[in-house]
């Protein structure tokens, strides 16, 4: 029989500002540590060598992971002209040069063709999946790979600034599944140039902010305490994009065996997408059918 996991049944969000030099499992595993909890996962990997918002789910706010992950975030990052380079970041060893260097107009003018609706073919060093394994342990053995485009929204592409003629800074806020990388790369390479990320940091994330995060100094020195405990936002921060539903008591008790639960107050249209409270706290997300919720995910939280 397999057996479960040990440890506390806290269930909320914990933001963190991740530094660089770190992977998102290890932070995921550190504020796991620090706050002895049971389960727990992220919204979003973000690269070794990036810094700012990863969202922590904890307990039962994993359930919620989806709707943090296709909210929109947004990210400032520097690009170097000039270089090609097997990862499209400064880790990676140069593969091309040149000497050529855009102006800022041909930048601007560049821009309009990365936002909207665009296809992006992914990084050859990048977690997508090729015949079962990892892209970057095929790119790793020095094998290329011809990768699908795959569909990104980005909302807005800006030039912040340009701090001298081989770099510039950038801001991107873009759905789900963008690789900020790949973004320099095919600027560069439609400026006749090469490009490449110098750094990049994710200033926010659907709901969570960098600058209400916490370190990782900080969860290791307060690992253990009920101070930690306070930095953990409540599971319904990440569902406000959601519309709301009011069940009564003999509907939560419904919802939670998985059947259908009588509302009494609702924000949502018949057959959206909404979650279900109770006395302030989030029960379920489900389907709205006309004073009625259909469950889909369910919440068992202390507070319900």
């Amino acid at each position: 029989m397999a057996r479960g996991h040990k440890g506390r049944a806290i269930s909320g969000w914990l933001v963190v500002d991740k530094p660089a030099g770190v992977t998102s499992t290890s932070v995921v595993g550190k504020v796991r540590w620090a706050l002895k909890a049971a389960k727990a996962g992220h919204a979003g990997t973000l690269d070794p060598s990036a810094t700012g918002v990863l969202a922590v789910a904890l307990g039962e706010a994993t359930k919620t992971v989806p709707f943090v992950t296709d909210a929109l975030k947004c990210y400032r990052f520097g690009v170097r002209f000039g270089q090609a380079t097997t990862t499209d970041d400064a880790e990676g060893a140069v593969i091309a040069q040149s000497d050529a260097r855009p102006t800022d107009a041909q930048i601007e003018a560049a821009l309009p063709a990365f936002r909207g609706q665009v296809q992006q073919v992914p990084p050859q060093f990048s977690a997508v999946k090729v015949e079962g394994e990892r892209a970057y342990d095929i790119a790793r053995a020095g094998e290329a790979m011809d990768l699908a485009a795959r569909p990104l929204f980005v909302e807005r592409l800006d030039l912040v600034v340009r701090t001298d003629a081989d770099h510039a800074e950038f801001e991107m806020v873009c759905g789900k599944g963008g690789y900020v990388r790949a973004i320099a790369r095919d600027l560069g390479q439609a400026l006749g140039c090469h490009g490449h990320v110098t750094w990049l940091r994710r200033t926010w994330s659907g709901p969570f902010e960098a600058s209400n995060g916490i370190t990782l100094d900080q969860i290791e020195a307060l690992a253990g305490t009920p101070e930690l405990d306070q930095h953990v936002l409540p599971l319904e921060v990440a569902l406000r994009d959601l519309p709301e539903v009011v069940l009564n008591l003999e509907g939560v008790t419904r919802v939670r065996n998985g059947n259908p639960g009588t509302v009494i107050r609702s924000d949502a249209e018949f057959g959206e997408t909404c979650w279900a409270s109770y006395q302030g706290t989030a029960v379920a997300v489900g389907a709205y059918m006309g004073g009625v919720l259909h469950p889909s995910r369910v919440f068992v939280t202390e507070k319900a």
